[in-house]
């Protein structure tokens, strides 16, 4: 059975900043050679040269080993970075180490980590990169202690995209590549990669490569997909609850229909396992929400209940940038908390123009 799990979110005060980290370990709350994956927002542009994900990867890394954590082992610890914090979003992590509970029939949260076989190029956006991340997942639910699909309620994971020098490399063994376009290569991994995971939980069948990226019909409800530069595989964490496991915390999920979807930030609140009146408010929350973890995405139509918007012909500021800080809005103002992950890009994440949301709660 695994490890009941600790989990804190901490601000990140500078794009290299990790002295929250530091101050958990010091405090005692968490032990640094406990800590098993981390899950953050920084301040860069979100796009396929944002650095900032690369910069706040060594800070906390660093940390982990000055505070004493095995060089070898903080280099395998997931640490899965969302650039662009728009709007009013702010920098953060989210913390997660194991920690020492009386075990506990309550189904409380649990979390497993895996890392798939190599993606190539070539298979970005294809069917053998959905095999090969369903297959991970798998892999990542059994290391959970979770043996029901039912019991997942976030897969978070950070796949390669596309990059010139990748492309040029498919190319050179007489491969084709899906898109030549390195930013496009972002919405592609993300969905194809959302698609194993829909497969690996039972919501979808195999799709076929034709359904990749134009069948919005076919999503997973759970998945929250980010890729970038920085590995060659698709690393994948499962968070989900399970019984025998103990501790404090528990997670639950719900999906929002469209980007003004407050409702289903509050369904997955409650669906983590907090008492809430039928029209919560944010004070109904006593400080014992730890964090959302959203997907956004402008919906194809250009329409957000009937109404039209310019976010997907505008020239001058990508739609990434323009939905993330809608959402990111409407999120801060159910939580109360300007520090939410929220992160674009969710082709096959939850219904077109909305996006699946998990909540993390503190039952005490």
């Amino acid at each position: 059975m695994p490890d009941a799990i600790e989990v804190r979110k901490v601000p990140i005060h500078s794009v290299a900043d990790a002295s929250e980290l530091a101050k958990l370990i010091d405090d005692g709350v968490m032990a640094a050679d406990r800590v098993i994956a981390i899950i953050g927002k920084t301040e860069g542009n979100g796009g396929v040269n944002d650095y900032t994900r690369i910069i706040s990867d060594r800070a906390f890394r660093e940390v982990l080993i000055e505070k004493g954590a095995p060089a070898d082992q903080v280099r395998q610890i997931p640490i899965v970075w969302s650039g662009g914090t728009d709007g009013v979003i702010s920098p953060h992590a989210t913390i997660f180490a194991t920690t020492d509970a009386d075990p506990t029939d309550e189904p409380r949260l649990t979390v497993g980590f895996a890392m798939s076989e190599q993606l190539l190029p070539e298979e970005i956006g294809r069917t053998p990169m959905v095999t090969k991340v369903a297959e991970a997942v798998k892999d990542a639910m059994a290391k959970a202690g979770i043996t029901d699909p039912a019991d997942v309620h976030y897969v978070q994971t950070k796949t390669p995209l596309l990059t010139i020098h990748t492309i040029r490399d498919a190319k050179s063994r007489g491969k084709t590549v899906w898109t030549e376009h390195t930013h496009e290569s972002m919405d592609l991994s993300n969905g194809c990669t959302a698609l194993g995971i829909a497969v690996a939980l039972g919501e979808i069948e195999m799709p076929t490569d034709a359904d990749v990226m134009h069948d919005r019909s076919l999503f997973s409800s759970v998945a929250s997909c980010s890729s970038g530069v920085e590995l060659d595989r698709a690393q994948i964490v499962v968070v989900g609850n399970a019984p025998g496991v103990g501790g404090r915390y528990r997670i639950g999920h719900s999906v929002m229909k469209d980007a003004l979807d407050a409702d289903g930030i509050w369904a997955a609140i409650k669906d983590a396992g907090l008492d809430l009146p039928d029209r919560p408010r944010t004070s109904d929350l006593n400080g014992r929400l730890v964090n959302v973890f959203l997907k956004c995405e402008v919906s194809q139509d250009g329409e957000v209940r009937g109404r039209r918007n310019a976010m997907l012909d505008d020239s001058d500021v990508h739609w990434h940038r323009q939905i993330k800080a809608a959402v990111g809005g409407v999120t801060a103002a159910v939580t109360g908390d300007p520090a939410v992950f929220v992160s674009v890009s969710a082709a096959h994440q939850g219904p077109d123009g909305g996006g699946p949301v998990a909540a993390i709660v503190d039952l005490g």
